[in-house]
């Protein structure tokens, strides 16, 4: 059995909390372009983000149509007639500033940095992504990051996979396990890509009998006891 397990890890709602930097971003676009808006707009476009992001999960869409996609339909629906690309470029440009961490995520990378082997995957735009990885500072953390865009291949195709797996020295399926808060992308991703997963339910979400994770946390601070179990990893000092 190998010393440091591979873990990988997911970004946007694991690591840093998207949702939060998504509403910031969006309304202080909308304010830019002089466009009415309220709370509830800014939670019906996380739903509307959401089912566009699992619509190019499923293969229905492109990255593009999405990024321009959800902008358009999110406008006609109140009625404005703003640019939907202007609001698109404005929108990316807010959310590639800053980050907001998800509670013990920087306790959780401090623990198992030095014991396993993390790297970071993410359906994310590159530019925003590494904006926000910037900002948050915990680049150094891992060993390499994958970001689906810079890959050519999007989570959760096994493509995407085992792109990743072909640039890990040393990669080992059986002691690798990904770890995220999507089952569509996450693990459906992993099941895929036949590697142990962990479905970390962030925001208390119900479970789906098609999907099914191999393990579950609720909080990151359970993730290193089920190592220590799953591994045999000692966090202790």
């Amino acid at each position: 059995m190998s010393a440091e397990p591979i873990v990988l890890l997911d970004l946007d709602d694991t690591l840093l909390d998207f949702k939060k930097a998504e509403a910031r971003a969006l309304s202080q676009s909308l304010t830019e372009m002089d466009i009415p808006h309220d709370k509830a707009l800014l939670e019906h476009y996380n739903a509307l983000n959401l089912q566009y992001w699992e619509r190019l999960e499923n293969g229905e869409l492109t990255r593009e149509e999405v990024l321009l996609g959800r902008f358009v339909d999110l406008l006609s629906e109140i009625g404005s007639d703003a640019d939907p690309a202007e609001l698109r470029d404005r929108y990316e440009k807010n959310l590639s500033v800053g980050h907001f961490f998800v509670d013990g995520a920087e306790e959780l990378l401090k623990t198992l940095y030095g014991k396993c082997r993390l790297f970071l995957v993410s359906n994310g735009t590159a530019v925003v992504q590494h904006g926000r990885l910037a900002s948050a500072g915990i680049s150094g953390f891992f060993e390499q990051i994958f970001i689906s865009q810079e890959l050519g291949a999007n989570k959760p195709e096994r493509e995407y996979f085992e792109r990743c797996f072909a640039k890990i020295p040393n990669f080992d399926r059986s002691q690798c396990m990904i770890v995220g808060d999507s089952l569509t992308s996450d693990i459906r991703g992993g099941i895929n890509a036949g590697i142990r997963t962990c479905w970390f339910n962030l925001r208390g979400k119900l479970p789906r009998a098609d999907i099914v994770p191999d393990e579950r946390i609720d909080a990151l601070s359970e993730l290193p006891e089920l190592l220590t179990k799953l591994y045999n990893v000692s966090f202790d000092e």
